[in-house]
């Protein structure tokens, strides 16, 4: 009995730790080849945007002071509903941005 119990108490903690373990694993990155990234002129580096396609963008603009981005504060990068099951850089630009209020 005693065998049983120890048992399912290492099932339950072992299961929760393969849980928790697989919440903290970091999403793929946007590939900037990737065909939705494409079609929103996004890019890695907000100083890479194409100016003369988007001349709207300065470099002020990136992903960590867009209003879509989820990322926290400080973080390399962060997520995006824009791009889902997947992360952007903080230093990324995209013509989808948005100013934080």
């Amino acid at each position: 009995m005693t065998n049983r119990r120890v048992f399912i108490l290492q099932s339950v903690i072992g299961t929760s730790a393969l849980a928790s373990g697989m919440a903290m694993a970091a999403a793929p990155m946007v590939a900037e080849t990737d065909a939705n990234a494409k079609s929103l002129g996004y890019v890695s580096e907000s100083a890479k945007a194409d100016q003369a396609k988007y001349p709207k963008h300065t470099k002020e603009q990136m992903c960590s002071n867009c209003a879509l981005y989820q990322g926290k504060a400080g973080a390399a990068s962060g997520g995006c509903p824009l791009y889902p099951g997947k992360e952007v850089h903080s230093t990324g630009w995209c013509s989808a941005y948005a100013k934080k209020a």
